[in-house]
């Protein structure tokens, strides 16, 4: 991935003095924010795009989670690029076709007028929005990493807002309820008091809604289809449904342990990917886990993309994404 290039602008102001006469021009404004286009080439000013009978693959870089825009029809991929102290401010999203194939490199990235994506992990589309789990500091051992909460217009791919949670060290996963309330994971480390699920209004109030056991280390969170909050754990198999309150409603196991990815279908069919293990689990309702898919390199936060019937894997540090086709 190029890096991209910082310019040192400085204001354009001027003042001449004509006896008690000051004139000042105004400061220059501020670069728009531009999303980027699909590939292609401009030449003298037009640009043209890539012909459909040539397919790019790559374009991925260190991605954590993705989601389906059906809008588009295309796989929005969420990339965190190079690790905080070694560039800040680096996090970008590309936009992929059903096969892979890139058709936006850097759609949210093309420039960083206005933007900052730091260190993205999960992310989710609510109302026109693609929500992300950011983070801000982490640029040095001593700057501390806190849980950023950003969003994005789909059509524009415009910075809206964002909502920084100054008690969490670090969001992995986000998931929206109907009502736009975000729920997010701290998987933390070895304390069990730092494993937390936290509840955020969309006016950006917080709150620990679950922590400590039956959580183990949580990482991918979802919605079912009756409204509650599903959790799988890095630390051990369980998949975890709780009501929106956080109480704990059902317990069931995944196939393997040391999940990340989960991917809830209408009819209550659950996906489970284990970052550890490499598998795919699919636990139907009612059903013990079978796998579907095996030795995925770090498997992380999935994406069910519709239009193809397809399972959508980043591969963290492998900068891929593995498609694992439903039948």
């Amino acid at each position: 991935m190029t890096l991209p290039v910082r310019s040192s602008r400085r204001p354009l102001a001027a003042s001449a003095l004509w006896g008690l006469l000051v004139i000042a021009t105004p400061a220059a404004a501020q670069p728009a924010f531009t999303a980027g286009r699909p590939l292609g080439v401009t030449t003298e000013g037009t640009f043209t795009p890539i012909s459909s009978n040539v397919k790019v693959y790559g374009g991925i870089v260190n991605a954590e989670s993705c989601v389906y825009d059906r809008d588009r029809g295309l796989i929005v991929v969420v990339n965190r690029g190079v690790n905080q102290d070694q560039v800040a401010n680096d996090g970008f999203v590309s936009l992929l076709n059903h096969d892979g194939s890139v058709h936006t490199a850097s759609w949210i990235g093309a420039n960083r007028n206005g933007l900052v994506l730091n260190q993205p992990f999960g992310s989710e589309i609510w109302t026109g929005r693609l929500y992300v789990a950011d983070r801000d500091g982490g640029t040095s051992p001593t700057d501390p990493s806190v849980s950023v909460i950003r969003w994005f217009d789909m059509a524009s791919g415009a910075p809206l807002g964002q909502h920084r949670i100054s008690e969490s060290t670090g969001f992995n996963d986000l998931a929206i309820a109907r009502d736009g309330t975000i729920y997010a994971s701290q998987t933390g480390g070895d304390d069990p008091g730092s494993w937390r699920i936290f509840r955020v209004d969309q006016s950006g109030r917080s709150e620990v809604l679950i922590q400590g056991a039956p959580l183990n280390r949580p990482n991918g969170v979802a919605m079912d289809t009756q409204g509650n909050l599903v959790v799988v754990n890095i630390g051990n198999a369980d998949v975890l449904t709780f009501s929106t309150r956080g109480q704990l409603l059902r317990t069931e196991q995944a196939a393997q342990p040391g999940n990340d990815g989960l991917v809830i279908m209408p009819d209550g069919t659950k996906y489970v990917s284990s970052v550890r293990q490499g598998g795919v689990s699919r636990i139907r309702p009612g059903q013990r886990a079978e796998l579907i898919a095996t030795s995925i390199p770090s498997a992380a936060s999935m994406c069910y993309d519709a239009g193809a019937n397809q399972l959508v894997i980043p591969m963290n540090p492998n900068n891929a994404v593995a498609i694992v086709p439903l039948r």
